[in-house]
């Protein structure tokens, strides 16, 4: 084969391969548009992008970048606790173990102004033990309990319908991870927003443990 030959065929194959790197298009994780220049035939090209959650959170520890709406219609950002200890809890109101909202309380009230901060996810999952409104459930925690630590509007905490929030929690991997085993499964959040621990149903909340494990997080602060 003459040189000249050579060299069409080495411009062909050139060509061929700079149009299959823009053609198959580019993937960025912010989500906006990207443009491509071909330099071959300096034709700009417009690339739509999907955003993928897992790309702009790559640690699937941190569980604060989500938003919840609460038990009275208002949407949140969790994002907002960042910097504090958080105790995520799926409450409901006719379990046997109903009565840890009172423990619940009472380590709000006396770890709070440490950092600790308590959730209650109202879930009907188990029993159908937590049927109520959120109406129902707020006023049920008022005036049984005297509730004052956030509570989140009623969902699910397990099954085709969870919540983002749970699904990311029970993908963690063992021993945090898993759906909850019954109400009032306990998820401790560090400062940094990593969950770090799970506590049974059957945990008190005067558990040695779980008070040596939050009182450690709360003095990393």
């Amino acid at each position: 084969m003459s040189q000249k030959s050579i060299l069409g065929l080495g411009f062909v194959l050139l060509g061929v391969g700079l149009n299959g790197c823009t053609g198959g298009g580019l993937v960025h994780e912010s989500g906006e548009e990207m443009v491509t220049e071909d330099p071959a035939s300096e034709v700009v090209q417009k690339v739509e992008v999907d955003t993928v959650a897992s790309m702009s959170n790559p640690d699937q520890a941190y569980v604060l970048h989500h938003t919840v709406e609460m038990i009275g219609g208002e949407l949140e950002s969790l994002e907002q606790y960042k910097g504090r200890v958080v105790l995520m809890v799926n409450v409901a109101s006719k379990c046997g173990y109903t009565r840890q909202y009172e423990g619940l309380e009472a380590l709000y009230r006396k770890y709070k102004d440490g950092g600790l901060v308590v959730i209650g996810f109202p879930a009907n999952d188990f029993g159908a033990q937590e049927p109520g409104t959120n109406e129902e459930i707020a006023e049920f925690c008022s005036s049984k309990f005297d509730v004052t630590f956030p509570m989140a509007a009623k969902i699910h905490v397990k099954g085709d319908e969870v919540a983002p929030l749970y699904k990311q929690l029970n993908a963690q991997p063992a021993p945090i991870g898993g759906e909850p085993e019954w109400n009032f499964t306990k998820f401790l959040v560090a400062r940094d927003g990593r969950v770090v621990d799970r506590f049974s149903t059957k945990t008190e909340l005067d558990d040695p443990g779980l008070i040596s494990a939050l009182e450690e997080h709360l003095a990393g602060g």
